[in-house]
């Protein structure tokens, strides 16, 4: 029988006052995991281990020392932060912040240098883990200064996959930065995470519209008519098999990204309202574009129902899975 090819993931907690450090304990309570994926938490043991106890978990931890040699079938444990946590359930607290930016830094950081194959994020909370060393709103940002590459942020699942040309910005900010170069760049950076991270050839990727009605002749708006028409024309007469302006309203409800595989939204919302009403639980945030492999699950840090052992693990264990998978596929696309 074939070994299952197995690699070592790095994972940071996120907000220790959200379910992140419940939905990675209760990951691996499903034992089968350590047959695909070595675990290596940025934390620090005691804490893991005293809210283990507290939800009931059975899995053994084991304190890493030396981060090339982890333990199989345990959960490694590299320690960020060097005395207990007093854990505040579904409160912004200081020292959750720094908690959550010490784990992230140190985990970024063994992925630069290959300790770990991959990194899986625990959700942060945006304003708690503000701090002069991360000034970004999110993790994609954060990691497209850290890693190299320029980054993508795509949602990903197994029939659907949603890619954004803005992601964290605010609404009255976006037509501002619509430029076509802007928009060219992450439809080269879609098409080729779709043939190196997920093994499709020539992929079809379709392009939602700026404006309503993908602005029904300029009566709202010109800017698809002006900018976006004109790109995807030249795009897909370069070879690139783009296609729309497609309305957004009814694109999804129509069934129509079945029919090609991947959505290049226009701004946060436009996308991740429909990826998450037909994909919560099951999606995955990929940070694409870069050199190394991030992913995370498709929720933030549910403060308010963290601390209650409530929290689903599903999207977790799905981006664990995501990692590996991605990380293998960039090593047989290399070959």
């Amino acid at each position: 029988m074939k070994d299952i090819p197995k690699i070592s993931v790095g994972i940071s907690t996120g907000d220790p006052n959200g379910i992140g450090i419940e939905i990675i304990l209760k990951a691996f309570e499903d034992k089968r995991l350590f047959s695909f994926i070595t675990p290596v938490v940025f934390a620090y043991t005691q804490s893991l281990a005293e809210e283990a106890k507290r939800l009931g978990f059975t899995t053994d931890f084991y304190t890493l020392n030396n981060i090339n040699s982890p333990k199989q079938g345990r959960i490694n444990v590299v320690d960020t932060w060097t005395k207990p946590f007093s854990f505040h359930h579904g409160k912004l607290d200081a020292a959750a912040g720094e908690a959550a930016l010490s784990s992230l830094q140190a985990a970024t950081l063994a992925l630069k240098k290959a300790q770990v194959k991959a990194l899986v994020t625990a959700p942060i909370h945006k304003k708690n883990i503000q701090n002069p060393s991360f000034n970004f709103p999110g993790h994609t940002d954060y990691l497209s200064k850290e890693l190299e590459g320029e980054s993508l942020m795509f949602m990903v699942t197994e029939g659907l996959k949603v890619a954004l040309v803005t992601d964290h910005v605010p609404l009255r900010e976006i037509t501002q930065k619509l430029s076509k170069e802007r928009i060219t760049k992450k439809i080269e950076l879609l098409s080729k995470s779709l043939t190196q991270d997920f093994g499709i050839q020539r992929p079809k990727i379709a392009v939602l519209a700026i404006n309503p009605h993908a602005g029904d002749e300029g009566v709202i708006g010109t800017e698809d008519d002006t900018l976006l028409r004109p790109l995807l024309k030249s795009l897909f007469e370069k070879g690139e098999m783009v296609f729309g302006p497609f309305a957004a309203d009814g694109f999804f409800g129509s069934q129509s990204y079945t029919k090609y595989d991947a959505v290049l939204a226009m701004y946060h919302d436009q996308g991740l309202i429909p990826f998450k009403t037909l994909s919560f639980g099951k999606g995955v945030n990929f940070t694409a574009g870069l050199t190394h492999v991030r992913t995370s699950p498709d929720h933030g840090t549910a403060f308010d129902i963290a601390g209650q052992g409530i929290g689903d693990a599903s999207s977790f264990k799905e981006a664990l899975f995501t990692a590996r998978s991605i990380y293998l596929k960039r090593k047989e696309f290399e070959k």
